[in-house]
Formats: C-alpha cells, structure tokens, sequence
C-alpha cells in the first residue's frame, strides 16, 4: 500500500457491517444470553468458520508479509491452550495463548464474530487468557496486532498492555504494533 495507507474500502466494510458471507450463519439474541468461555479443540466446524473470518479481516486489511495468522495444526500443539466463546451453543469469539518456553506467552488468534461485538465477548476471553497464564506462572504476556484495529488496540491497552519493539521471531513492521503485559505473581 502506497505511502502507509489504510486500505479504505476493508476499512468501511467492517467499520459498519461485515461482508454478508460473514454475516451469513451468525446470529445472536439482541436480548442477553448467558456467555460461557472454555478451553475447547480448534477443530470444529464452528471454531474453523470464525478462524476463516479472522484470516479474511486480516488479509482484507494487511499484506500477506504483515500477516501473521498461526494456521488450525499450529493451534492444536501442546504449548497452546485454546479458547471458545458461546452465547448459547453459537460460537461468538475464540483466542489461544501460546507460549513461548521461556516464561512468556503470545496472544493468537483473538477474534469476535461481528455479530456478537459489543457484548463483552473479547473482555471474557482476555479475563479468561490472562487467569491461566497466572495459573501457569508466566511472567509476561505479549502480542502482536495490526495498526488498522483500533477496537483491538484499545482492548489491549485497557488490559494494561504497553507497546514494545518486536519480539520473538518477528521483525519490525509499519503495520504492526508490538505489545506486552507484565505479570505479577500473587
């Protein structure tokens, strides 16, 4: 993208619906139903759909060089616990932590179905995320996200993430923004 630009047109599709093949098949109560968050397998017919969402937000918004989505064999390896949110028996949200071996863990794959956001699905999962990385005594969090999602960014910072220079195998990108939590051990 010239200059550093926003890809306008992805930007305008999800700012105010998403495409109607994503909205295609999710529907969620506009009254409240209880949200249960859980560790579940990634490899069902429901988690792939709101993979295949994620992997089409991003590549609609990004480059594939400034795509770093982990594919569904990559979410299935020990060193990852994964997460899957219901309202009811429709999955509205999912996200994994990975860690990293060295104490630390990143933050993969943290998507909401766009027909269940504004109703604290991602805030569970991070409640979620970030009770089992204290469980296993982890001493910092981090992740990587793209500059063209603000709701993602503010998520992030609201949970106390701060930015940091890039980490682990990745290299700088104007695209990306680096971030980490700290943890302290209770």
């Amino acid at each position: 993208m010239p200059n550093g630009d926003r890809p306008r047109a992805a930007s305008r599709l999800w700012r105010h619906s998403p495409p109607r093949d994503i909205q295609r098949g999710s529907h969620f109560p506009r009254f409240n139903l209880p949200l249960t968050i859980a560790i579940e397998s990634p490899r069902q017919e429901g988690v792939i759909r709101l993979l295949d969402m994620s992997s089409a937000y991003a590549e609609a918004l990004y480059p594939p060089e400034s795509n770093h989505i982990l594919d569904l064999s990559s979410l299935e390896k020990p060193d990852v616990t994964f997460w899957v949110a219901r309202v009811e028996e429709a999955i509205a949200g999912c996200c994994a932590l990975v860690e990293a071996g060295d104490g630390t863990a990143e933050i993969k794959r943290m998507f909401v179905d766009p027909a269940a956001r504004g109703r604290s699905v991602a805030r569970k999962l991070m409640e979620a995320l970030e009770a089992t990385a204290l469980e296993k005594s982890l001493s910092a969090i981090r992740l990587e996200t793209g500059i063209y999602q603000p709701e993602a960014i503010g998520l992030y910072r609201r949970f106390g993430y701060v930015e940091i220079a890039a980490f682990g195998s990745y290299r700088p990108d104007p695209l990306s923004l680096f971030m980490e939590k700290r943890l302290t051990l209770k």
